[in-house]
C-alpha cells in the first residue's frame, strides 16, 4: 500500500484530515509490540489514524493490543510532538523497497497524529521520491524507492543489476537522518526479478550467488556511507531485516491473530541479517543498526495475510497501524541519544 496514492486517488481534493474522519479507520496506539498484551492507549490519548485498513481491511483488531517489551529497560513512548520539536526544520529520509515504505507510513501516520489540522504539503519526483512536508514544523518526511541501494541501469543486453556501482547518493546525502533497507529484492526470480544480468566489474554473468551479491551490494553502499556522509551533521540508521511468515511451523494462516509467545523463535535469525551485521561491523563511520529481526518475528499475527487489497496471501509486509509503529518508537529511542 501506497499512502500517497491512496490520499491522491480521484484528484486532489482528498486531504489526510478528510482520511482521518473516514468510518473505517480505526484509532490506535503509539506503542504496539511485544508480545505483552494490553488495552490500547489510555481514553486521554487523542489519537487520529490517517492511513489504516484503507487496504488492509483486517476485520480484526487484536493486533494492535500488543507492544514490546524489552527485559533490561524500558522503551520512551513514542511523543510525536517531541519528535516534530526536535526535527524542526530538518529532513529524514528512507531509503529502500516496500517494506521501508512500510516504516515511513508508520512514521508519517503518527507523526500526523500529533498535528491532524497542520499544513502539509506533497511532492512526487521523477527520481522515485515522495517527500510530505509538515509545514507548520518544517519537518520533511521522504521516500526514495530504491530497492538493491546499488545501482540498475539500462544497456543494450538489458537490465543490468550492478552490485558494485551506486549513483544515486547526491540527494541522500543532503538528509539530516537517513534510514536505509535492502534484502526483499535480492532473492527474487522469474517474473518479479527486475533485471537481466549480473555486472561486477569486469565480469558479466546471468546470474551468481545472491546471498553474495547481496554482500557486495551492501559493501558498496557501505563504502558510499563512509566516503560521502557528513557523520556530524547526519545520522545514519540501517533498517535491519524484516521476517517472513510464509513456511514452517509459524507460518501465518487465515485466522492467525495472536503472536509467538515467549521472546526466542526458535526458527533462527535469517542468514542476510549476518550478512548486515558483517557489513556494519567492517565500516569506519557510525550507522545504527535497528535491529526489528525477532521482536518482528514473534508477530506473524501482525501481517494483512489476505486482507491485502490484491487478494493473495501476504505474510511479508505489516498492517498500518500496527508492527510498523514499534519500529519507529525503537527509531526514536535512538534519535533521542
Amino acid at each position: 500500500m501506497v499512502v500517497f496514492q491512496v490520499i491522491m486517488v480521484k484528484g486532489s481534493q482528498i486531504t489526510m484530515t478528510s482520511l482521518s474522519n473516514r468510518k473505517n479507520m480505526v484509532v490506535y496506539p503509539k506503542l504496539l509490540g511485544e508480545v505483552e498484551e494490553g488495552n490500547g492507549p489510555p481514553n486521554n490519548d487523542k489519537l487520529t489514524l490517517v492511513v489504516c485498513l484503507i487496504l488492509y481491511i483486517r476485520p480484526d483488531h487484536l493486533y494492535l493490543k500488543y507492544r514490546w517489551q524489552p527485559r533490561s529497560c524500558n522503551l520512551p513512548r513514542f511523543d510525536a510532538q517531541d519528535f516534530l520539536k526536535r526535527y524542526k526544520g530538518k529532513k529524514i529520509m528512507f531509503i529502500g523497497d516496500s517494506l521501508s515504505l512500510n516504516h515511513y507510513e508508520s512514521l508519517l501516520c503518527l507523526l500526523h497524529a500529533a498535528v491532524p489540522h497542520s499544513s502539509v504539503t506533497m511532492q512526487f519526483s521523477k527520481d522515485s521520491y515522495t517527500n510530505v512536508t509538515f509545514k507548520d514544523c518544517g519537518v520533511s518526511l521522504m521516500m526514495f524507492n530504491s530497492h538493491y541501494l546499488v545501482d540498475i541501469e539500462n544497456e543494450k543486453i538489458g537490465r543490468v543489476l550492478k552490485p558494485n556501482s551506486l549513483k544515486n547518493g547526491d540527494l541522500w546525502k543532503e538528509m539530516d537522518v537517513l534510514v536505509f533497507h535492502t534484502w526483499e529484492w535480492w532473492y527474487r526470480r522469474g517474473p518479479k526479478q527486475p533485471w537481466d544480468m549480473f555486472k561486477m566489474v569486469p565480469k558479466l554473468s546471468k546470474d551468481m550467488d545472491r546471498m553474495a551479491a547481496f554482500h557486495k551490494g551492501l559493501t558498496t553502499w557501505a563504502k558510499w556511507v563512509d566516503s560521502t556522509v557528513n557523520h556530524s551533521t547526519t545520522k545514519v540508521i540501517f533498517q535491519g531485516i524484516s521476517p517472513t511468515h510464509y513456511h514452517g511451523k509459524y507460518q501465518n494462516e487465515p485466522g492467525v491473530t495472536k503472536p509467538i509467545s515467549g521472546s526466542v523463535y526458535r526458527g533462527g535469525l535469517p542468514k542476510a541479517l549476518y550478512v548486515v551485521k558483517d557489513v556494519l561491523s567492517g565500516m569506519r563511520k557510525p550507522v545504527h543498526l535497528l535491529d526489528i529481526t525477532t521482536l518482528s518475528q514473534l508477530r506473524k499475527d501482525a501481517h494483512p495475510g489476505f486482507y491485502n487489497g490484491f487478494r493473495r496471501m501476504d505474510c511479508n509486509h505489516w498492517c498500518i497501524a500496527g508492527l510498523p509503529d514499534t519500529w519507529n518508537q525503537l527509531l526514536y529511542a535512538f534519535l533521542l541519544t
